[in-house]
């Protein structure tokens, strides 16, 4: 006989707050911000920051993530020390500098990190042809979307 309740099905356990993070702030943690605040930003405070972050926002970033009704952040590539919150549940690093500053910053914290390794469109061989280039993003798009819902939970019950 099955136990009472054993086909229940289980809600991941979501952190009150989450920091992505990378190098510049502008590709990786920007996208994984914006869908995770979609997703979850009445539920979890999101933010993001780079370890040098970049002077300007990504112009790719910012197309691929409107084209899946995800919102770009309005306040552009920032860097650890530009946070307004610097305590975290959760710190997801995207790059291995990101996840050594993480580490650093938590020494003394009951901060969580962990290390999602993703691609950067970026490095990806496009000869400089923006729909290669497009199509890089739009798969890092769709690969954090993956990794967000397997984290967190799929989309369907985000508002529950």
């Amino acid at each position: 006989m099955a136990k009472q309740g054993a086909n229940v099905e289980r809600k991941p356990v979501l952190p009150g707050s989450v920091l992505f993070a990378c190098n510049l702030n502008t590709v990786r943690s920007a996208m994984a911000e914006a869908i995770l605040k979609k997703l979850y930003g009445n539920r979890i405070y999101v933010d993001s920051a780079g370890v040098a972050p970049a002077e300007e926002p990504d112009p790719f970033t910012a197309e691929v993530l409107r084209e899946e009704g995800f919102a770009p952040s309005a306040s552009g590539p920032k860097g650890f020390d530009d946070l307004d919150e610097t305590s975290f549940d959760l710190i997801v690093a995207l790059t291995p500098e990101a996840r050594a500053r993480a580490e650093e910053l938590t020494r003394s914290s009951a901060t969580d990190v962990e290390y999602w390794e993703v691609g950067d469109p970026l490095a990806a061989p496009t000869g400089g042809n923006r729909d290669r280039r497009l199509a890089a993003y739009r798969e890092l798009r769709d690969t954090l979307r993956r990794y967000i819902e397997n984290r967190f939970g799929a989309a369907a019950t985000a508002a529950d």
